[in-house]
């Protein structure tokens, strides 16, 4: 009887379980099949800013390397083998200074050839001309006819037609000579060293290249929508790259010892057709004044005429944009519904750290100027206000006190003898208010 309970009870058990494993099953089966509500998107708290006009600050800065006005390269008239160099880059050199020379062998040889025809050629023309003389005298003897006379002439001539040409021979064969020394034909700068010793160059091989000394100018590349405006003789404002104790010299270069600054400049050439592979064209300004910065020196160049300082513009901080597509675009704030709607915009320029809108925007506009990058279109958002934690660091000072003033009565009662005292634990300091949120 009692097992037969027993029996009854355990499969009334186990029905009980298959029947809640039943429901757990399909609980979960319909779990699974139904769509769950997405989390609530959080609100963010995002900086803000009124679009309102602001004057401009800076105007449109190139970059330009200081150049010389005449810069050659020079070579040798004839062909031959380097056996010496004597200048570096960076040497300053004077007119009639020795470069570099050839080797002379050949030339002095041919100049020794040359001088042997002249004599020949002299030797010649002294034979003919007593020649001339004796059938001259008998021509006046009356024992030869004018007609041998004048041949004994014609042949006197050609013989000094023949001593002339030896002797320009010989005079071209000493120049060829003198040409495998290269000379120096102005003062100035070597900027840079084309060949070396023991290199064979033909006639006209650039081997040293010098800047002449004189008037140095500011080259810089303006884009074809900017050079319209810029014209011969119009000012420019130059400034330093760095500003720097400048003591490479003048114009002529002599020592000038002056702090790098600004300078001024003029216009004085611009190109008439485009660069081939920038599509730029080259200005060149007139460096005036003394103290001019070295050959090579990066420079600041500011046309004035490209300039817009004073204008009136609508100013956004470069955080307040972001990329839109191919665009440029900003978080525009609905304060009626809290929201926040993209606005492409149009950027023309940049004055400072801060972008010029051309397009997009009017003045009363409230856009987001931080945390673009983590909202999305109709996004809530609250404007973020900074709170002063003026309590919290007095709270602080006050914890530093009592700690200080515990610990000065500790010594205070050990040096007694007395033991510390019952304050020697530190009060802990009130609890700080918890930071309000963000609007």
């Amino acid at each position: 009887m009692i097992r037969t309970q027993i029996r009854t009870q355990a499969s009334t058990y186990s029905a009980k379980l298959a029947r809640l494993g039943l429901l757990m099953a399909l609980a979960a089966t319909l779990q699974a099949c139904s769509k769950q509500e997405p989390a609530p998107e959080p609100i963010r708290a995002v900086r803000v800013l009124t679009v309102g006009l602001a004057s401009m600050q800076a105007g449109i800065e190139y970059a330009a390397e200081v150049r010389p006005r005449v810069e050659s390269n020079l070579g040798f008239r004839v062909a031959g083998k380097i056996t010496k160099r004597q200048v570096e880059a960076g040497q300053r050199v004077k007119a009639g200074q020795l470069l570099a020379q050839l080797d002379p062998q050949d030339y002095k040889l041919a100049a020794d050839a040359a001088r042997a025809q002249v004599s020949a050629a002299q030797s010649n023309v002294d034979l003919v001309s007593a020649d001339y003389k004796r059938y001259k005298a008998l021509k006046e003897q009356n024992f030869i006819g004018g007609a041998e006379l004048d041949r004994r002439e014609s042949a006197l001539k050609a013989a000094q037609a023949q001593l002339e040409q030896a002797q320009a021979q010989l005079s071209a064969q000493g120049n060829q000579a003198a040409y495998a020394n290269l000379l120096a034909d102005v003062s100035g700068v070597v900027t840079a060293v084309l060949a070396e010793p023991g290199q064979v160059v033909a006639a006209g091989t650039p081997v040293v290249r010098i800047a002449q000394d004189g008037p140095r100018d500011a080259v810089f590349a303006v884009p074809e929508d900017k050079v319209a405006a810029v014209r011969v003789g119009s000012e420019v404002r130059i400034k330093r790259w760095a500003p720097r104790l400048d003591t490479s010299g003048d114009m002529n270069g002599n020592a000038s010892g002056q702090l790098g600054g600004e300078l001024k400049g003029r216009v004085r050439e611009v190109a008439a057709v485009a660069d081939p592979a920038t599509r730029t064209y080259n200005v060149k300004v007139t460096l005036e004044g003394q103290g001019v910065p070295a050959l090579g020196s990066t420079l600041y160049v500011e046309p004035l005429a490209l300039g817009h300082v004073g204008a009136v513009v609508i100013k956004l901080p470069t955080s307040a944009l972001k990329q839109d597509g191919q665009s440029s675009a900003v978080w525009v704030l609905d304060k009626a519904s809290m929201t926040v709607r993209s606005q492409p915009i149009q950027i023309a320029t940049a004055d400072g750290n801060d972008a010029i809108i051309a397009a997009g925007l009017q003045p009363g506009d409230v856009v987001v100027s931080a945390g673009v990058h983590v909202l999305s279109p109709g996004q809530k958002v609250s404007i973020y206000e900074e709170k002063m934690a003026e309590s919290l660091a007095n709270n602080a000072s006050t914890a530093i006190k009592n700690v200080a003033n515990n610990a000065a009565n500790n010594a205070a009662n050990k040096a007694a003898g007395n033991g510390p005292s019952s304050t020697s634990a530190p009060s802990p300091a009130p609890a700080a208010p918890a930071p309000s949120a963000a609007k």
